[in-house]
């Protein structure tokens, strides 16, 4: 997708984009630095928009573990569904990580090792914000890690509600600057 699409889907949805320019390559890496590959038996995206760090899970990922990506933009999900149509074990869901309880189940799948979000929590509404992470919390395994990023450390609080450990990162190589944070039990 090339940027223009991007900034395009931005201006309709900035609520829900949160960026005008996709992420960069260097954030894309370091959103999935805490990933244990060899260990993953299924990895969940939240708000891929135009599939960065999708590539990035996708290149490292064992055959055999599955990747579930979920989409609430229709635009940026018939994009990634296209493009990822033909792998094995990648589904693409258009919908909200609100449900990522249901359309686990959907899908059949027992455990979830890692949620890796491109979601920006900041301008969500609270209560959204509040939904997806209970969620996130009931599904992910007590190993299990979340790892999101924002442009400010402003939400780092509202993370600690729900994981007792958070470990930030700051990527300065994306613009902006973004932190990563890799949250856990």
């Amino acid at each position: 997708m090339n940027v223009f699409r991007f900034i395009q889907q931005y201006i309709k949805h900035p609520r829900f984009v949160g960026a005008m320019i996709p992420s960069s390559k260097e954030l894309a890496k370091q959103m999935v630095a805490p990933i244990c590959f060899e260990e993953a038996t299924c990895i969940i995206e939240y708000g891929p928009g135009t599939g960065v760090f999708t590539e990035e899970i996708i290149m490292n990922k064992h055959p055999e573990t599955i990747l579930l990506v979920i989409e609430v933009n229709e635009s940026f999900y018939r994009i990634l569904k296209d493009k990822y149509k033909h792998m094995d074990k990648v589904y693409i869901v258009h919908g909200s990580a609100e449900d990522v309880a249901h359309i686990k189940e959907q899908y059949a799948i027992s455990k979830v090792d890692y949620i890796v979000s491109g979601l920006p929590f900041t301008s969500l509404p609270l209560m959204i914000s509040r939904n997806i992470l209970k969620q996130t919390n009931k599904i992910l395994t007590e190993e299990g890690k979340f790892i999101t990023f924002q442009y400010s450390k402003v939400k780092q609080n509202f993370f600690r509600t729900f994981f007792g450990n958070i470990q930030i990162k700051k990527v300065y190589w994306n613009v902006p600057p973004a932190y990563v944070f890799t949250c856990s039990f």
